[in-house]
């Protein structure tokens, strides 16, 4: 019987991908804010960061060099939560359907 598959492996092994290498969010914390970065689509010239427990995004590239100084503008309906359990609920279903091995 194959091992079961684990949805936080899937995720730990995406983050041994660099940044800009990497196909599901991962979570960041600096200066005491947490985000959870969303990977760049194909047609994006940067990634966004979405605040984990706020409305609120920025650009990636503003994160990683102001941290926690950054200016994040409103998101009418998006969070860093809400990025991750869409994720998490997506592989779920691909488990589910036989997509993963």
């Amino acid at each position: 019987m194959p091992a079961m598959i684990d949805i936080d492996r899937i995720f730990r092994e995406n983050l041994a991908s660099p940044p800009s290498e990497r196909t599901l969010p991962w979570e960041e914390a600096r200066d005491g804010i947490t985000v959870v970065v969303e990977p760049k689509p194909h047609w994006a010239d940067d990634m966004r960061a979405f605040r984990l427990e706020a409305r609120a995004y920025c650009r990636y590239a503003d994160w990683t060099a102001n941290g926690g100084h950054v200016r994040f503008y409103g998101h009418i309906d998006t969070s860093g939560d809400e990025v991750m359990m869409k994720a998490r609920a997506m592989i779920a279903r691909e488990i589910a359907d036989g997509l993963w091995d």
